[in-house]
C-alpha cells in the first residue's frame, strides 16, 4: 500500500504540471469536475492493491484528455467557447438583462450580494457588469464613481446612502418601502412617471433615504452583440 500511495502521488503531480496551475477562481467548470475526478481516483488507486494499474490508467486518460482540450481551447475560438463559455453581459448603463442571469444561473439576490462584496451599494454607480466564464463577475464603474485620484484628496464628497430593493422579481417589498420613508402611494406615482403600469413589469427597483430612485424592467432585451469573446 506504501508503494500504491507513492506512485499515486507522484503520478498526481506529474498530471497536474501537465495540465498547468490555476486557482480556483481561475478553474472552468469542467477543470473543476476533471481534478475532483482524478483525486478521487488517485485516492482509490492508493487502496487497490489487487489492480492498481486500472486506477493508474484512469487517471493517466483523465489527465491528457484535459490537457489536449486546454491545448484545443487555446487553438479555436470555437471549441473554447464550447468547454468553457463564454462572457454574459449582466448590466449595461443602468439595465439588467434577466435573460443572461438565467443563463449564469444567477438570481437578483445573488447578483446584488456580488454587487455590495464588489462595493457597488448603488447600482447606478456600476456602467458595465460582466459575468465570466470561471463564475466571477467583473464591473466597470462610471466615470465619476471611479477610485480616488492624488488630485481627489481636497473633495470632500457627501456621504451615499444604501439603497433599498423596494421592488423584486415584480414583487413589492413593503417593508423595506416602510423602512426607507416612503408611501406605496408614491411609489406608484415614480413608478407611473417613468411608464410602468404594475409592480409585475419590474424586475428591480432600489430606493434610498433621500428619494434617488432607480427602476429596472423585467424583460429588457439582450444587445444581438456583446463586446466580450
Amino acid at each position: 500500500m506504501l508503494i500504491v500511495s507513492l506512485v499515486s502521488i507522484i503520478v498526481l503531480f506529474l498530471l497536474t504540471k501537465i495540465m498547468g496551475n490555476k486557482q480556483i477562481s481561475q478553474m472552468s467548470m469542467f477543470d473543476y469536475i476533471t481534478g475532483i475526478s482524478i483525486g478521487s481516483i488517485a485516492a482509490e488507486m492508493a487502496t487497490e492493491l489487487e489492480q492498481p494499474v486500472l486506477p493508474l490508467v484512469a487517471m493517466v486518460v483523465y489527465g491528457i484528455s484535459a490537457f489536449l482540450i486546454s491545448l484545443l481551447a487555446s487553438k479555436s475560438l470555437k471549441f473554447r467557447k464550447l468547454t468553457t463559455g463564454r462572457p454574459l453581459l449582466l448590466l449595461e448603463k443602468g439595465v439588467i438583462y434577466r435573460k443572461n442571469m438565467k443563463k449564469a444561473r444567477l438570481d437578483l439576490s445573488d447578483f446584488l450580494t456580488l454587487c455590495r462584496a464588489a462595493g457597488y451599494f448603488d447600482l447606478q454607480d456600476i456602467k458595465t457588469a460582466v459575468f465570466e466564464h470561471n463564475g466571477t463577475v467583473s464591473f466597470l464603474p462610471k466615470a465619476e464613481k471611479r477610485p480616488v485620484q492624488g488630485e481627489d484628496i481636497a473633495v470632500y464628497p457627501k456621504q451615499e446612502e444604501v439603497q433599498y430593493n423596494v421592488v423584486m422579481d415584480g414583487k413589492l417589498m413593503q417593508q423595506n418601502l416602510k423602512s426607507v420613508g416612503f408611501s406605496e402611494t408614491w411609489l406608484k406615482q415614480q413608478l407611473k412617471q417613468q411608464g410602468y403600469g404594475a409592480y409585475g413589469e419590474v424586475f428591480l427597483a432600489t430606493l434610498d433615504k433621500e428619494g434617488n430612485f432607480a427602476v429596472f424592467p423585467m424583460d429588457a432585451r439582450v444587445p444581438e452583440w456583446e463586446p466580450f469573446e
